[in-house]
């Protein structure tokens, strides 16, 4: 109207642009170029219907101008403020940005992919025209729920447990005050008794302290989880803190101590899930403004902003190479483009 072009075909021109070189290059098909748009639009619309309606105004989204957001908001920082209901600071969106990336995806064979592939081969990969990229993300959410141990809720449960009545005024201050090995090495005395009593019962589906140890990672006299050691080497050279991931290398030490574990465990990388999200929302809790199942829904929610770009790869790649009623991707196939 009035000469102007509709959102469909700017959205059609800037991925276009974005797209063109990796088309000439063979790097993508068509069938993805053209599906690029449907990919954006069902982004945005996630991250939307994720805040409260009352958060929803007329040309404002969480307080903040819809032009504003369009001309300094990238997707990270967006998600963020529907999530937190601000705008992050420069350490955050580091923060938060890292926090996507380890979640995006945990193998084709994850539940959560398998949902989005049986959307896609239902339709019919081998006519890729017929494929609803609508449906595949229904399968997504079908697929993906609050036993995905990626969420994280589960450690930062037993992180507020830990920290509720203690003066943590601020999770990224160094200077909290705070003796964080009295703290581990009397939860640990507590859960060596706890387990020694489980297991004198017979019960073996005792109650395990959650994001420490591996099944691969492990049997050494110190184990690391290298992604989380990785992520822990870019906090420090940036010099971002956090109270709660010190605090879990402090309780591996001390389990080890108090002879719970034969060695010291590694804390792997669903703790720095967990760590990063409460520290986002440790303020508000303390404040009363949030409350442990609203911080339940923002670990899931979180899981799903992250998992649902992986699941765009996912429908993406069965599109391309994927056979009707068929959600197998063949070993010979996968391959490591981290």
């Amino acid at each position: 109207a009035d000469g102007k072009p509709s959102s469909d075909a700017l959205l059609a021109a800037i991925w276009t642009t974005l797209g063109w070189s990796a088309l000439m290059k063979k790097k993508i098909s068509k069938a993805t170029l053209v599906n690029l748009p449907w990919y954006s639009r069902i982004f945005s619309s996630f991250v939307g219907v994720s805040v409260d309606s009352s958060k929803h105004e007329k040309d404002k989204f969480c307080g903040i101008s819809v032009k504003e957001i369009i001309e300094k908001c990238n997707f990270t920082e967006t998600a963020f403020l529907a999530l937190i209901g601000r705008k992050p600071t420069a350490d955050e969106l580091f923060e938060f940005s890292m926090l996507l990336g380890l979640i995006i995806s945990n193998g084709p064979g994850t539940i959560s992919a398998q949902g989005c592939k049986g959307g896609v081969s239902a339709d019919g990969p081998e006519d890729s025209s017929r494929v609803q990229i609508n449906k595949a993300f229904v399968g997504f959410l079908t697929h993906t729920g609050f036993a995905h141990g990626g969420n994280g809720y589960e450690a930062i449960a037993f992180l507020i447990d830990r920290f509720k009545d203690k003066d943590l005024k601020n999770p990224a201050d160094k200077k909290h005050g705070l003796n964080l090995m009295a703290i581990a090495d009397e939860y640990a005395k507590w859960y060596g008794k706890y387990k020694a009593k489980e297991k004198a019962a017979g019960n073996i589906e005792y109650m395990k302290v959650p994001c420490v140890n591996h099944p691969v990672f492990k049997g050494k006299a110190v184990n690391y989880d290298p992604r989380e050691r990785f992520v822990n080497s870019l906090f420090e050279e940036k010099g971002i803190y956090n109270i709660f991931l010190d605090f879990y290398h402090n309780l591996v030490q001390a389990l080890f101590e108090n002879k719970v574990s034969e060695n010291v465990y590694c804390v792997n990388v669903d703790a720095v899930i967990a760590v990063i999200l409460l520290k986002m929302v440790w303020q508000p809790f303390k404040a009363g403004k949030i409350t442990e199942k609203e911080i339940e829904t923002a670990a899931f929610t979180t899981f799903l902003f992250g998992r649902m770009i992986g699941c765009a790869a996912e429908i993406d790649d069965h599109i391309n190479r994927g056979r009707n009623m068929d959600t197998r991707t063949a070993v010979s196939s996968c391959v490591f483009v981290g």
